[in-house]
């Protein structure tokens, strides 16, 4: 099983097209302003190398990895929904 968080701010458009995809697939996760919460944006340097958003944390099975990009989130949430409907039709 993983379990996600979103590291974005509110005014990012391609943060937006992700929150946008979440809310249109009924996906609820959560959110890290990295502009109004200092500690943040300090985990998402630390653990994924850069300051950009946006940018979903993701954990599974004890290890985290982070993935940026606005079209690969959402490429791989919409993937990882499809396979959860496969396995439970």
């Amino acid at each position: 099983m993983e379990t996600y968080q979103l590291y974005q701010y509110d005014s990012c458009p391609f943060c937006y097209r992700v929150r946008e995809f979440l809310r249109q697939a009924h996906i609820e996760m959560p959110m890290r302003d990295t502009l109004r919460d200092p500690l943040a944006r300090r985990e998402l340097v630390e653990g994924g190398g850069s300051g950009m958003v946006p940018c979903l944390r993701i954990e599974r099975e004890g290890e985290v990895s982070w993935l940026y990009e606005s079209l690969d989130i959402i490429d791989y949430l919409r993937q990882r929904a499809v396979d959860a409907q496969a396995a439970n039709p």
